[in-house]
């Protein structure tokens, strides 16, 4: 997945960070992502809000004390008055800190890759799309799920009409570990997360609804056309939700029937840890992805037995292969399907550092598809609240 000779133009892309010190989990994970190809050198963060932490947090980086700096806003005027500034920023922080800190960001003229969801709120979504867009700048959302190699293969045979027409679009992602109300005891990941001052109006529907509502969308090539979502807080107390049922309707696509979804995503749902799942089915078949199994992919041909396709092996399509990194037959999952987004990122930047636009069979989330996700919990949110009458997104 890195870059090719001719894309790699001068070096390393010069990565800053706000957010992922220490006690962060994501932050460890973007740059492990960010640096698997060598494609990025982290030379500058802001890694917590706390001044303090964020000093220790870039001694354990290794990164200059001159460059680590005690607000986002100190970074993004500091790097870009630099010669040597960071040409990209990762972001990853609690929702509500994305929307000023993308802001400062593509203001000082620096590429943006962000963590999801996009924003805390819709608003927010809608002024940094238009600001992204104003900047000129690239701007990466890293739904990670999108960079699975076999997650590419069932979008190239959707899109090559291997389905036929589609008909239904199923995908679940049930959680257990906000079965009890562990952020009272102060459980960081848990406490931000059902803050709807820091998470945004929806829990589970932020945090996993818009992994599972964006693979659907990434693999089936579908625009929805409205939902009908009920959301839980089956935990007392809990202020945003922690389970959900949405109902989708897709706009019709040609002469097809418009084909209809459902999706399920739920935190409070004991013995399950991670479990992404994706089925699709059209009028010639049907795909089927396990993300606690993601070198595998079931294809079901209508009429024909059912066919086991792997990563790397016999059946696995070109879209597959450009995002493959090891041989068939060794695990390949989470932290290369987040590297493939940093390195469909790092392909873009080396582009843009020439003035010209990113090769055509570059992908990745972009700020479109932030605001769809935000817009997909806030119709979420207010669907439920009028007893799951059907509502359209706000984009």
């Amino acid at each position: 997945m890195a870059a090719t000779r001719q894309e790699r133009n001068t070096g390393p892309i010069r990565l800053g960070m706000v957010g992922g010190g220490r006690g962060a989990f994501i932050g460890g994970v973007h740059r492990i992502a960010a640096r698997l190809d060598g494609e990025f050198t982290l030379v500058a963060g802001a890694l917590s809000s706390d001044p303090e932490r964020a000093m220790a947090s870039g001694a354990d980086l290794g990164l200059d004390p001159a460059r680590t700096y005690a607000s986002f806003e100190a970074m993004a005027k500091a790097e870009a008055a630099r010669p040597d500034g960071v040409e990209a920023v990762a972001i990853v922080t609690p929702n509500h800190v994305h929307f000023p800190a993308a802001a400062a960001f593509l203001k000082a003229g620096i590429h943006v890759i962000c963590d999801k969801p996009l924003t805390s709120t819709l608003a927010d979504a809608k002024k940094l799309k238009a600001l992204a867009q104003k900047s000129g700048r690239l701007f990466v959302l890293t739904h990670n799920y999108t960079g699975y190699p076999m997650v590419r293969q069932a979008r190239a045979m959707v899109a090559k009409g291997m389905l036929g027409d589609i008909r239904l679009v199923q995908a679940e992602y049930p959680q257990d570990w906000l079965s009890e109300p562990v952020e009272k005891s102060g459980h960081k990941q848990a406490v931000w997360r059902t803050d709807p001052a820091m998470t945004g109006a929806g829990g589970a529907s932020g945090d996993i609804g818009t992994h599972a509502y964006n693979l659907a969308r990434f693999v089936c090539g579908l625009d929805l056309d409205r939902l009908s979502a009920d959301l839980d807080s089956f935990v007392a107390g809990r202020r945003v939700d922690d389970n959900l049922h949405v109902l989708l309707r897709f706009k019709a696509k040609g002469k097809a029937p418009a084909a209809k979804g459902m999706i399920w995503a739920s935190q409070v749902a004991p013995g399950n840890e991670n479990g992404l799942k994706l089925r699709i089915y059209g009028s010639r078949g049907g795909l089927e992805w396990v993300q606690a199994d993601p070198n595998y992919l079931w294809h079901a041909p209508l009429g024909e037995p059912k066919r086991l396709i792997t990563r790397g092996g016999a059946g696995s399509n070109e879209a597959a292969a450009r995002v493959t990194r090891i041989p068939s037959g060794h695990p390949e999952g989470y932290l290369e399907g987040f590297a493939n987004i940093y390195a469909e990122a790092a392909r873009a930047i080396r582009a843009a550092r020439t003035g010209r636009k990113p090769p055509k069979d570059v992908i990745f989330p972009t700020v479109e598809d932030g605001v769809e996700g935000v817009a997909f919990v806030a119709a979420c949110v207010a669907s439920s609240k009028k007893n799951g009458a059907w509502t359209k997104l706000d984009k």
